[in-house]
């Protein structure tokens, strides 16, 4: 998609004072810590702040390619999403995920005074841009006519009072990996080999058929991505993916998750087969 959306980084603009999210963010105090502007276009946001005293530094994809090497306390990610399509979204979301300390906080701001949606002509470049409607399922904590803004915390870090699921309330412990809109991925607590990871939607359902193809895909994009990550930590040598629907098929707990499973030379003796083994005498052929 990025393709198809490749000057999306022309909708940046030059300023001379403050973003009025940042504004909105620093007067309510929520600037903590170490702090990272995703999306800092030209990056006025990130000097103004900077000489300000706040430790903030800045990452654009097109402006200030420099990807960061370490976690943020705090992450802030101004009208970005509303440039990008669905897809460079939930990469958006994940990439932000995985950038934020345990005990960190993002803010999302996105535009509500969008009267036209898709490609049009920039007026300046004369090159297509993208504009959409964002709406996100994190704590709104400023709306207007123009402007919203979202505050996001990772998903095992906010209980879910009304569940005891152990997929619906993780442990605030364990390493999440990424997060999207739909899905998140944690290590599996008694893995089968080094790396094991669960893909999880967010949504409690026991049967991967009753989900919707939004929540599916969201779950298969997210797998295609940890796999990248896994690949990178791990160096495993295959993989297998699988998913226990119902209990006469061995699923344990009645909240859909994918198994993900790095594999390694020499962990077995006779790989052959691999996912038929859930029927031992079937696996060879």
């Amino acid at each position: 998609m990025g393709a198809l959306n490749s000057f999306s980084h022309l909708t940046a603009k030059e300023r001379t004072s403050l973003s009025f999210p940042a504004r909105i963010v620093k007067e309510r105090g929520l600037l903590k810590g170490e702090i990272l502007d995703f999306g800092c276009g030209f990056g006025k946001d990130v000097e103004i702040l900077s000489n300000q005293g706040y430790l903030i530094e800045g990452y654009d994809k097109h402006y200030q390619p420099n990807y960061p090497e370490k976690r943020f306390d705090t992450i802030i990610c101004f009208y970005v999403l509303n440039v990008l399509m669905p897809e460079e979204q939930s990469l958006v979301l994940m990439e932000i995920s995985a950038l934020l300390k345990p005990s960190g906080k993002a803010y999302f701001a996105v535009r509500r005074d969008l009267v036209y949606e898709g490609f049009r002509t920039h007026k300046i470049h004369q090159k297509p841009t993208y504009q959409t409607k964002v709406i996100l399922p994190f704590k709104s904590i400023f709306k207007n006519d123009n402007c919203e803004i979202y505050e996001y915390q990772h998903f095992n870090q906010v209980k879910n009072k009304d569940s005891d699921c152990p997929f619906c309330n993780p442990s605030s412990e364990l390493e999440l990996i990424l997060e999207s809109a739909q899905a998140f991925s944690i290590f599996d607590k008694y893995p089968v080999s080094p790396g094991h990871v669960l893909i999880i939607p967010k949504r409690h359902v026991s049967n991967y058929f009753d989900l919707s193809f939004k929540e599916q895909s969201s779950c298969i994009f997210m797998l295609n991505e940890v796999k990248k990550n896994l690949q990178k930590r791990f160096k495993p040598d295959g993989y297998n993916v699988g998913i226990n629907i119902g209990e006469k098929a061995g699923q344990t707990v009645p909240h859909v998750h994918i198994h993900l499973i790095p594999r390694y030379s020499g962990d077995v003796e006779n790989p052959r087969g691999g996912i038929r083994g859930v029927i031992p005498d079937k696996k060879d052929y």
